[in-house]
């Protein structure tokens, strides 16, 4: 058992995000039986789930013309625009059925606010809007971070740096994760992780 400064932040695993779902990861669905796994080793576990209302400002579909996977610039800064995913209340937004959850301690909710996205489990897309996740792990005596999920390249990579800038000492599994790709996404936060001082580890 891991001490318990330490905690397992699980990021999106969930149905919209593997296999079959509206923006599936390459290989998403094979980290949950890893998760499992690693979950039975923190006494503290944290679920972030993606949980946009409809017409989400992110989403393609709300912008005429453009496509998903193209990049906009919106009032916070560039967005990547995806295919309408994880609908609140949808089987999509749902967590991947083998996913244990029970032995999580919270369940963080994002991207909630139809006008800015949020890869980060700690800041929506502006940057500067909390989500309350740092108060919580500092409540509990948090000073250590294990990062797992999907996808290594945005929520994954996104949460893992704001970590560290919060001055916990933060791991990123990659066992655990599996990434996007887009437009070399993975080699930049690969490269952006490195730089916030995250350890990185198969």
């Amino acid at each position: 058992m891991r001490p318990l400064t330490d905690a397992l932040l699980v990021i999106d695993v969930q149905n919209d995000f593997c296999e079959g779902g509206r923006l599936a990861v390459p290989g998403g669905a094979q980290v949950v039986p890893v998760i499992n796994g690693l979950i039975t080793e923190f006494q503290t576990v944290v679920l972030s789930q993606d949980w946009h209302p409809e017409a989400h400002s992110s989403f393609a579909s709300q912008h005429p013309g453009r496509a998903p996977m193209e990049m906009i610039e919106l009032a916070y800064g560039p967005q990547v625009l995806w295919p309408d995913h994880c609908v609140q209340g949808s089987t999509g937004a749902a967590f991947h059925p083998d996913l244990h959850r029970d032995r999580a301690q919270m369940i963080l909710r994002k991207g909630t606010n139809r006008a800015v996205d949020s890869y980060s489990a700690f800041y929506e897309n502006d940057r500067t809007t909390p989500t309350g996740l740092d108060g919580y792990l500092r409540n509990k005596g948090i000073t250590s971070v294990t990062v797992v999920g999907l996808a290594l390249d945005f929520c994954v990579s996104y949460s893992a740096v704001d970590a560290a800038r919060h001055g916990y000492t933060v791991e990123v599994l990659t066992a655990a994760c599996r990434a996007i790709n887009v437009a070399g996404s993975l080699e930049a936060a690969m490269g952006d992780m490195t730089a916030a001082g995250v350890t990185i580890t198969g």
